[in-house]
């Protein structure tokens, strides 16, 4: 069969189990590709439809809240309502998890999500993406979160949705990365690439560098390391869309590093500003399946245990090669 014609849910029950029984990832999968197809949809409508702009309100992240952004997340809950075995929902737009009591069995998930990434770029058509990750919870849970506040490591699924000239679902689910795209004329995500390996390093890096003069000395180090152009491998070339989705993507396809360091307060510490668990570890979990690293500039971003659902962190990720070297520069001091 041509891999043009693989769907996605064909794909996932066909994949070797990794992190989580077949079934189950399937059933949440099918949820995900629901989601990407009506985003999708939306966005090619938003501007006709008057859903541009912002609402009005302000999300627990002290943000302006996009009509986008607000829709997404209604699309997000709506789609697991009745959605086992996922049973919870954590969200960029929500102060508080969301918990359905009736999808809570045996074995039951949580997905952690920014339903809308880079929303800052909707009014000018820029890219965006939908971040999310699948967390198993824990036998007894109730409607809180102690059992979900553990490491990277332990997530079962992660992925984003890519909306640009085409749409792009990747995803892993421990067993390496995958990208789908979305045929239109059938209406389902199919195969393009499988096991995607990230290359070792690349010729591009994506950052804010209008914020530098807030950052450790080491991050500054570093961006002047790689626009150093001593010879053609120092020779990197600025890359940055607004959107962490989309500039991860370009790393995972090409190489490089996209990092949003720490910007350091009157104290002297620095303090991130993209959230742990549901931007942060989703793409960090792809890096490393991809043979990629992301590190919080002090070591690997999988490792660090939150806090709290909306905790921020330091972020450096993508190419092996660049992401050992903010580590060795001392990136967060």
């Amino acid at each position: 069969m041509a891999a043009q014609y693989i769907t996605l849910n064909r794909h996932v029950l066909t994949k070797r189990e990794a992190t989580a029984p077949t079934g189950d990832l399937a059933l949440i999968m099918e949820r995900i590709a629901l989601i990407g197809k009506r985003i999708s949809h939306e966005l090619g409508r938003a501007s006709l439809a008057g859903e541009l702009g912002y609402t009005g309100s302000t999300n627990v992240q002290g943000e302006k809240v996009k009509k986008l952004d607000e829709w997404a997340n209604d699309v997000f809950v709506d789609a697991f309502e009745h959605g086992y075995p996922v049973c919870s929902l954590i969200s960029e737009e929500m102060e508080e998890p969301r918990h359905y009591n009736d999808n809570c069995r045996e074995r039951s998930y949580m997905v952690l999500y920014d339903p809308i990434d880079g929303s800052s770029n909707t009014d000018t058509n820029g890219s965006l993406g939908a971040i999310w990750s699948v967390r198993r919870r824990g036998k007894g849970h109730g409607a809180g979160v102690d059992d979900i506040l553990t490491p990277g490591r332990e997530q079962v699924a992660s992925g984003y949705v890519l909306f640009g000239p085409s749409t792009l679902l990747i995803y892993t689910a421990g067993d390496g990365v995958d990208i789908f795209t979305l045929d239109r004329e059938l209406g389902e995500f199919v195969l393009w690439r499988e096991k995607v390996k990230m290359p070792e390093y690349g010729g591009t890096y994506a950052v804010n560098q209008g914020n530098i003069g807030k950052w450790h000395d080491g991050a500054q180090k570093l961006v002047a390391q790689l626009t150093s152009r001593k010879d053609k491998r120092s020779s990197y070339s600025l890359r940055y869309c607004g959107a962490f989705a989309a500039d991860f993507h370009r790393c995972l396809l090409e190489g490089g590093i996209f990092m949003y360091p720490g910007e350091v307060s009157a104290g002297g510490k620095g303090g991130g500003k993209l959230r742990l668990m549901y931007e942060l570890a989703p793409l960090a979990f792809l890096a490393e399946q991809a043979g990629g690293r992301a590190s919080t500039g002090k070591g690997p971003l999988l490792d660090v245990k939150p806090t709290a659902i909306h905790e921020r962190q330091p972020i450096y990720i993508g190419s092996a090669a660049e992401v050992a070297l903010a580590e060795q520069l001392g990136a967060e001091g």
